[in-house]
């Protein structure tokens, strides 16, 4: 039985109520205790940051070359919180209330309801700090609206919000690696979880660089690595974005909470070939003023300047004159799929809509709109050779986050005690679909507010025996470490490892992608364990394993993802509804959105490993909503 440990009484009161009943380290004590995080993003540079502060003694790892360079940096719209500065009817119930139904219900009320509060001290931090969010003219904090919401309570600084956020975070991270509090460790990726007498107690790694694998212990191990969207190969993601360290955690016993709960973002840049590697993502902030529309007639291959008004649909503000463009993530991109499928996408092979700024130009003034957008527009006319300001850009849906993740309690604890899991690496608030800016919000309320109180708890509360690399467990880890290297190594075959990840991708994004049917997730059963046969016989790495080899990298992390597909698929068959993002086609309403069946699936999928070949077994977290009624979600 999982233990979510949510604690009694009113949903206003419960994190009061936990944080007074959680125990303390004494202050000197806190010296004696080392705590590493896996992740300099934002969840793992705010975290370190705040323990170390606190006086613990934090080991920070990332395989970038600095933290800064973390993908938190590529966030670009903003971060919500329920300051209701605009006076338009926000409060914390409100923000609780369109996460929950954001996510068509299917994520925890307490922990939504607790992020809606904490929203509120995040600014106040974010401001302390320095980040240069975007101001009014009376020079009060200026927000603006994002989708699945119609209150404006996103604070952004442009399109630079996650750079300017981790700069924050990493400003605050610095101090204490100064201070000798923090030993940051760069170029070093996580290959394994060690556990000591079945509680987390180290890390075994690889020296990106040198290729020295070297093993660390501490009393607690946090996970802040973000989000496996690159399973699809083609994503909005930093291409060094990846499953291994939460996946290898996995392996070793923690949970993996609903795999197949994956967003599609509805605005980015369209694949223009075969051999694109990733896609770029335009913010959801760009729904606030520009128009979504695609013509009227199927074929229509006219430059859309010479589309006049009443030829074009715009299908969105048709389709849901309530919320217009700036409907959730999951249903502006089924949307767009419709009528792209319909025959009148645009643009080369037809798959794309355009987001059009020209009613906002004449409206405010280019000069406006620049100052609001002016990077992400510079930034398109860069990719595509198109000025947005002239013609309306080209979008199309791609994968952008991850809503699954490993499962946690709600004190960010995995089924493995002492392993605490933060950020996009975890399952825990957003649902079946995330509603934009709240993964900024997620990652720094993790970090700052919330692991500060739990990690502590957990010290405080458990019997930690002095463990050191010394322990013959972190030997045996060390050694299944090296016997993966030597195994991949040795393979010896004639396929490249992008070869075989594209394939993959191709797989995942046709049939455990926008939508899924019984019969494609049937089929990925079958493909994917013959192409993971296919990577462990036939792979191609040049190289060694003793100095900088990104071929053995890649390696490493596409085999992690070849299971983690194998289970998204699996999670998403057994899954036999329509919720968010997970869009079975079997299960849908008469005018084509997804329908829930609250009655045998109101549940966290919590997914154990039982061992290679695709072995799974399926627990299940129940979920109550007790003050955010059950209902078909509508947002028209």
């Amino acid at each position: 039985m999982l233990e979510s440990k949510i604690p009694s009484g009113p949903i206003e009161k419960k994190w009061e109520k936990a944080r007074f009943e959680m125990k303390l380290v004494n202050p000197a004590n806190r010296r004696k205790h080392t705590v590493i995080i896996v992740g300099s993003g934002l969840a793992g540079a705010s975290a370190a940051a705040s323990l170390a502060q606190q006086g613990y003694n934090v080991h920070c790892f990332c395989f970038q070359d600095s933290p800064r360079r973390a993908h938190s940096i590529a966030a670009q719209g903003g971060i919500n919180a329920a300051k209701n500065y605009r006076n338009d009817g926000d409060s914390v119930h409100r923000l609780f209330y369109d996460t929950v139904k954001g996510g068509d219900f299917r994520a925890r009320e307490a922990n939504v309801y607790r992020l809606a509060q904490i929203s509120v001290n995040i600014i106040d931090q974010c401001v302390a700090q320095g980040v240069p969010f975007a101001r009014e003219y009376g020079g009060l904090l200026d927000t603006r609206s994002f989708g699945g919401v119609q209150v404006s309570r996103t604070f952004y600084a442009r399109g630079q919000t996650g750079q300017q956020l981790l700069l924050g975070a990493y400003q605050a991270l610095e101090e204490q690696i100064a201070s000798g509090c923090v030993n940051m460790h760069t170029r070093s990726e996580m290959l394994d979880l060690v556990i000591v007498n079945g509680k987390a107690r180290g890390v075994v790694t690889r020296n990106l660089l040198t290729g020295a694998i070297e093993c660390f212990s501490a009393d607690v191990v946090v996970l802040a690595t973000g989000g496996y969207g690159n399973v699809f190969y083609l994503s909005t993601n930093a291409k060094g974005c990846n499953t291994t360290a939460i996946w290898r955690a996995h392996r070793r016993g923690a949970y993996f909470g609903n795999p197949c709960f994956t967003q599609i973002h509805p605005t980015c840049i369209p694949v223009s070939n075969e051999n694109q590697s990733k896609l770029t993502l335009m913010s959801e902030s760009l729904r606030n003023d520009g128009r979504v529309w695609v013509p009227k007639k199927k074929g229509d291959t006219r430059p859309p300047t010479q589309i006049p008004e009443d030829e074009r649909d715009y299908y969105l503000e048709r389709r849901y004159p309530s919320f217009g463009n700036l409907v959730p993530r999951d249903v502006a991109s089924r949307a767009a799929k419709e009528v792209c499928d319909e025959g009148r996408g645009v643009g080369p092979g037809g798959q794309g809509v355009f987001l059009d700024f020209s009613d906002a130009i004449r409206r405010m003034g280019e000069s406006v709109v620049r100052e609001k957008y002016g990077n992400l527009f510079d930034m398109y006319e860069e990719i595509t050779g198109e000025n947005a300001y002239q013609v309306p850009m080209r979008i199309y849906p791609a994968v952008h986050y991850t809503m699954g993740g490993l499962w946690v309690d709600y004190q960010l604890m995995s089924t493995i005690p002492g392993l605490f899991v933060a950020g996009e690496a975890n399952f825990s608030d957003h649902g079946a679909n995330r509603l934009g800016a709240s993964a900024l919000m997620q990652g720094l309320a993790d970090g700052y507010f919330i692991l500060p109180y739990t990690i502590p708890n957990y010290i405080a509360s458990s019997s930690l025996e002095k463990v050191d690399t010394s322990h013959p467990a972190f030997a045996a880890a060390k050694e299944d470490v090296n016997k993966r290297i030597a195994r991949l190594l040795g393979i010896q075959g004639k396929r490249t490892v992008d070869s075989i990840h594209k394939e993959l991708g191709k797989l995942v994004w046709n049939n455990c992608g926008m939508a899924r049917s019984a019969e494609g997730l049937k089929a990925n059963l079958q493909k994917i364990p013959a192409l993971r046969e296919e990577f462990w016989n036939n792979l191609k790495i040049v190289g060694t394993g003793e100095e900088l080899n990104q071929s053995l990298e890649k390696a490493g992390r596409v085999a992690d993802f070849l299971e983690l597909g194998e289970l998204m698929a699996l999670d998403a068959l057994e899954r036999e509804e329509s919720c968010g993002g997970h869009f079975r086609v079997e299960s849908q309403t008469p005018d084509g959105e997804a329908l829930r069946d609250d009655e045998k699936f109101s549940f966290v999928s919590a997914w154990e490993w039982k061992g290679e070949g695709g072995q799974w077994e399926l627990h299940k977290e129940p979920l109550t909503f007790e003050h955010v009624h059950l209902a078909q979600r509508s947002y028209k």
